[in-house]
């Protein structure tokens, strides 16, 4: 070999090395959550906490993105109230943008990041989200990889506002909360 291909060759070695690890979003982030925790993710305001965690990620193709390209599976992501008996359930469409980009939540089926379910309880109240009520915010991730196939998980990382309906015994009002938290999501090949 020439030295002038070897120091080709090297140089586009090198610079893939330092590029991060292949099909990870974020281009510098390796591959898994990076620190973030298993509990944490927050729905609250001044007057109620919920505290989710334990989220998993499958790539199940329960919410197919109609400009998906070839090989990449929507993926859905569950996780459980730690403080309380409740649930929180996404699906995202396209989970090669979430890795590169911020996404917009949402409850309709347009959302790039669709909230399925959240519901919760605290104290002696009930909560579920309200869908008649629009969701303003934001999700990503960092260090997915392989669209969400890889077996290291990634971090979440979401900050939206949306209303839920609460339930204390006959009264029913709602209440706006804050969606916030940076968890580890856990991959699965399916639920």
């Amino acid at each position: 070999m020439s030295l002038s291909r070897y120091l080709s060759v090297t140089s586009l070695a090198v610079a893939g090395s330092l590029a991060g690890p292949a099909g990870c979003g974020g281009g510098d982030d390796a591959c898994g959550p990076g620190g973030a925790l298993d509990t944490g993710l927050l729905a609250d305001s001044s007057a109620v906490t919920l505290t989710f965690g334990h989220l998993t990620g499958g790539l199940n193709n329960d919410c197919p993105a109609a400009d998906a390209p070839s090989g990449v599976i929507s993926m859905s992501i569950e996780g459980t109230q730690q403080d309380g008996q409740g649930r929180i359930t996404l699906c995202i469409g396209r989970p090669d943008l979430l890795g590169t980009q911020t996404l917009t939540l949402g409850v309709d089926a347009a959302a790039p990041v669709r909230v399925i379910d959240l519901a919760g309880s605290a104290g002696n109240c009930t909560y579920t989200i309200d869908r008649a009520r629009s969701v303003v915010g934001t999700a990503r991730a960092s260090g997915l990889c392989d669209n969400g196939r890889d077996p290291s998980g990634f971090a979440l990382v979401t900050d939206a506002t949306l209303s839920l309906t609460r339930t204390c015994g006959a009264t029913v009002d709602a209440t706006a909360v804050t969606l916030h938290g940076r968890i580890a999501v856990a991959t699965a090949i399916a639920f």
